[in-house]
């Protein structure tokens, strides 16, 4: 077993919180080996693994047990090492957390946590080893917003996101960054059936819509995905990396909105007790909900001074990925200073396209699924994460229902006139793209040039918004969303001055990492007289 932190005694890492009704729970954390529930007798105790009420964290010693104080309502969690895999529970999900609630939670719609039975010195946890070489790296599934709010809802996310990867992904993590449903959490369960059958570990995150609007404060707003899920803020190891998955929305229920992006001191008590046995140069990857960006200027759509917390506790590490959600868009945010960070290089936040894009709206395909383009003309999907062993990675982006070359969304128009201004263009809409990203186009196999970056709706979904508006019937149950300013969008000047007929334009995208798509369409001209 391969550790970051040296010792292997029962250690608390930071002092006990100072709870009025804090109690003692205890336990071991042992290897599978007998395949059989419960620690068997050739089940041996692991040493050196971390356990956590949230806040504070404890190793176990090296017969596997520990000690640790909880509260009512605390969630008791273990911190998945390198070279070990969490055996899954009935539900198809990780089997990490034990909740410590012996009344339940209140009184809710969707009912929260049911009171807990487990004894106080029977909190254990189960790892199972694995052999990989982490110098090769692995890959992870990152999903975002499935947003359900039927079961039709969930027939569309089994049938364009998850049921292409069954039996075909190699991925050894995955996630969904946040609202997995829209509001019904009584859904739960049967989306969860549909995400597990990749067989992929999953770890979830909670959004703005997987919020119990009925708990009278924040203290008990996850309760009901708390109850499914467990804790809404951990770590888990893999590969030399380290995820951090932290419920960054904080609910209000007297404020308009009802809701807004921060951090809460169990938190950021949880956060400076892990990164202080952490070396520099490890790859962190933050998995979280609402950007840290803001949505617009003058927005305060993350706690300015919780993310001013956040960059100085992250500060001292040179390889830090921000994975998130929400917007229903896909962007690169790139932190400097002037949101306050001070790293050796700016802060990268890949705002993920969701996995219902713009909610299941738009026209249905051949299949029944909805469209779904998003209003930056990024269609459904989700993402990849590649992890290599020396604290580097690769992002990519795949479309539902598409091959893994579609990354690039081109509209020309179909017919010019010969020797007109050439005051049309080619759009390319490179769903990855991002300043640093090259762009050039070619007409029948000329020479490249340069593609100009632009801000403005994606005329293919401008053209949605048109069809939309003439039809004289609904063209779907929701419309298409109205299409705004792509952040990764570029336009090239159709030449007019060639002969009639038709003509093939090709479009490549280079990567700042190096990787190149290309997409090709065509359009013609045609001769005529005033």
């Amino acid at each position: 077993m391969k550790l970051h932190a040296a010792g292997l005694l029962c250690l608390l890492l930071t002092s006990a919180p100072a709870w009025a009704d804090a109690v003692t729970v205890s336990g071991r954390v042992y290897q599978e080996r007998d395949g059989k529930p419960g620690r068997g007798p050739t089940d041996p105790g692991m040493g050196g693994v971390q356990v956590s009420n949230g806040r504070s964290i404890v190793r176990t010693s090296a017969d596997g047990s520990y000690r640790l104080p909880v509260q009512s309502g605390s969630t008791v969690f273990i911190v998945k090492p390198d070279g070990y895999r969490i055996p899954a529970g009935a539900d198809g999900l990780p089997a990490f957390w034990r909740h410590y609630a012996p009344q339940g939670s209140p009184s809710l719609k969707y009912r929260g946590i049911a009171p807990t039975t487990t004894p106080a010195t029977a909190y254990d946890f189960a790892l199972a080893p694995e052999k990989h070489d982490n110098r090769r790296g692995f890959q992870m599934l990152v999903f975002t917003d499935p947003q359900t709010a039927t079961r039709g809802d969930i027939g569309y996310y089994e049938q364009s996101i998850v049921g292409p990867l069954v039996g075909k992904t190699k991925a050894r993590l995955g996630t969904t960054l946040g609202d997995i449903v829209n509001d019904d959490l009584s859904l739960y369960p049967d989306i969860n059936r549909v995400t597990t059958q990749l067989g992929v570990p999953w770890f979830h995150v909670p959004g703005n819509h997987d919020l119990d609007f009925d708990a009278g404060s924040d203290a008990h707003a996850l309760d009901s995905w708390r109850a499914v899920y467990g804790p809404d803020t951990y770590a888990v190891e893999e590969g030399g990396a380290s995820f951090l998955f932290l419920d960054d929305v904080v609910y209000d229920p007297a404020a308009r909105p009802t809701y807004v992006g921060g951090l809460r001191e169990d938190q950021f008590a949880f956060l400076a007790q892990y990164l202080k046995g952490l070396p520099h140069d490890r790859l962190l990857v933050l998995g979280m909900h609402i950007p840290l960006f803001d949505a617009a200027p003058g927005r305060e759509t993350f706690r300015h001074a919780d993310r001013q917390r956040l960059f100085e506790m992250l500060k001292p590490f040179s390889n830090v990925l921000v994975l998130s959600g929400h917007s229903h868009t896909q962007q690169h945010y790139y932190h400097g200073a002037a949101e306050g960070w001070q790293g050796d290089k700016p802060l990268h936040e890949y705002n993920v396209g969701a996995n219902c894009g713009a909610f299941w709206s738009g026209v249905k395909d051949r299949h029944g699924v909805p469209d779904s383009t998003m209003s930056d003309g990024t269609p459904k999907g989700y993402a990849l994460l590649d992890v290599a062993g020396n604290g580097t990675y690769r992002l990519q982006y795949r479309v539902a229902g598409a091959a893994d070359s579609e990354q690039i969304g081109l509209h020309a128009p179909k017919v010019l006139r010969q020797g007109a201004y050439p005051a049309w263009g080619v759009f390319a809409n490179v769903y990855m793209g991002e300043d640093a990203t090259r762009v050039e186009f070619r007409i029948d196999g000329g020479a490249w040039r340069p593609m100009k970056q632009v801000r403005q709706g994606d005329p293919r979904l401008l053209a949605e918004n048109v069809a939309d508006d003439l039809a004289p019937a609904l063209r779907g149950y929701d419309r298409s969303p109205e299409a705004t300013p792509s952040p990764h969008l570029w336009r090239g000047a159709l030449a007019t001055d060639l002969a009639v007929g038709e003509h093939k334009v090709d479009v490549r995208a280079t990567q700042p990492d190096g990787s190149v798509y290309t997409a090709s369409t065509r359009y013609a001209l045609q001769a005529a007289q005033p």
